[in-house]
């Protein structure tokens, strides 16, 4: 091994080391981030919404609608494992909200919310004075 590749390795040794205090240090701060992913599409009668929410309860989420707004919030408590080592740790924890606007205003005492599989599925029917009407033409 030259002198140079030497040095290069110490570097790169030395920038992971401190590459893995710095996970160590912030671990344990409270983060906002963006989840959960959300898929979202309507057809003519109401906003069909999948959202992401793997290893959550339905009790560990809320979900409020007004008007033209969803929030899908809730919170994924950090894994406590007594005596661990942490080698990686991806999966975030911690409060997390999001807020959507969605494509129509829709009746909120109408939606249904189910909780499979890791996914949460809404059905927001549009509401009544929103959806289109045809109108009839009369001749003179």
């Amino acid at each position: 091994m030259t002198h140079n590749q030497f040095l290069y390795s110490g570097i790169l040794k030395e920038i992971a080391r401190l590459q893995n205090e710095m996970s160590r240090v912030f671990e344990d701060f409270p983060v906002e981030y963006d989840y959960p992913p959300i898929n979202i599409w309507n057809n003519a009668d109401n906003v069909l919404v999948h959202v992401e929410v793997p290893g959550l309860t339905a009790e560990q989420l809320d979900v409020t609608v007004s008007g033209e707004t969803l929030t899908v919030s809730g919170e994924r408590k950090a894994e406590q494992i007594e005596n661990a080592v942490w080698h990686r740790r991806e999966r975030k924890s911690g409060r997390f909200s999001k807020t959507i606007r969605l494509p129509f205003p829709v009746e909120a005492d109408k939606v249904q919310a189910k909780l499979e599989q890791g996914i949460l599925r809404l059905e927001l029917p549009r509401s009544e004075a929103d959806k289109p009407r045809k109108i009839a033409v009369k001749t003179a």
